[in-house]
């Protein structure tokens, strides 16, 4: 009986892996290596909760996160949704895009978000590691995952006899006690809307209407460039040796 519980409890425990070292994207010269653990069965809804609060990132069903050695660049935020107010320019943000139409729909990929995504990688990320993503990695990225998640899609307002077009989309995560950003897109053309600032507001203000404190923005890095436009969300709280706390550089 007593082996039989103790290869229960296991089964409920995750297994842990850990990657090969490889070029790091964000820091020149340095080697990133991830531990990860695979999202399965009844319990990948609070284990995804439990490992997104320890600072892990949802992958389709794969939670992963940094496990550099002798580096710690990468720190996982959280921006507080009580306590944000936007500030003059991301209001003008808002104001610039209040004409797009915010729809949540099922985790079901369409050709229509894949040739948004085709563009907009070509666009901001040709050579990266996802430039060369098809349509069935991306059906994989969106439909393979057990846990609660959902598309927004943002269109700008049809003439009645269509949908609009489609002009920005974020995959999200819906936790206990918050909305998890796990990847977004938008149409490379549109500059002057700042969609994925635009997003990210949007975001803040819908964890807002549903009473959820906290939206969670994956990883930032003081002084990357391309990390540098999370911090623009205050107050945003970050993942530390000593749990949650509030931003301060």
């Amino acid at each position: 009986m007593g082996d039989e519980l103790t290869d229960q409890r296991t089964a409920r425990l995750p297994q842990f892996f850990l990657t090969p070292g490889g070029p790091c994207p964000y820091l020149p010269g340095r080697t990133e290596r991830k531990v990860f653990a695979r999202l399965s069965g009844s319990l990948a809804q609070p284990l995804n909760e439990a490992l997104t609060h320890s600072g892990f990132r949802r992958s389709q069903m794969i939670a992963y996160r940094p496990a550099c050695e002798g580096c710690s660049a990468c720190v996982s935020v959280r921006v507080v949704v009580k306590d944000f107010e936007p500030s003059r320019s991301q209001k003008r943000i808002l104001k610039r895009s209040a004409d797009l139409m915010r729809t949540e729909v099922p985790a079901e990929a369409t050709r229509e978000q894949f040739a948004l995504l085709r563009t907009y990688l070509d666009a901001r990320h040709s050579g990266g590691g996802m430039s060369d993503m098809g349509l069935f990695d991306y059906v994989a990225m969106v439909e393979e995952t057990p846990v609660n998640t959902h598309i927004v899609e943002y269109r700008q307002s049809g003439d009645g006899s269509d949908q609009g077009q489609l002009m920005a989309c974020a995959l999200t995560d819906v936790l206990r006690d918050g909305l998890s950003m796990v990847y977004s897109f938008f149409h490379p053309g549109e500059v002057a809307r700042s969609l994925g600032s635009f997003m990210i507001l949007d975001h803040i203000e819908a964890a807002r209407a549903k009473g959820l404190p906290y939206v969670y923005l994956g990883y930032w890095i003081h002084g990357s460039e391309k990390m540098d436009y999370k911090s623009r969300y205050r107050p945003l709280e970050a993942l530390g040796a000593g749990g949650w706390a509030t931003l301060v550089d």
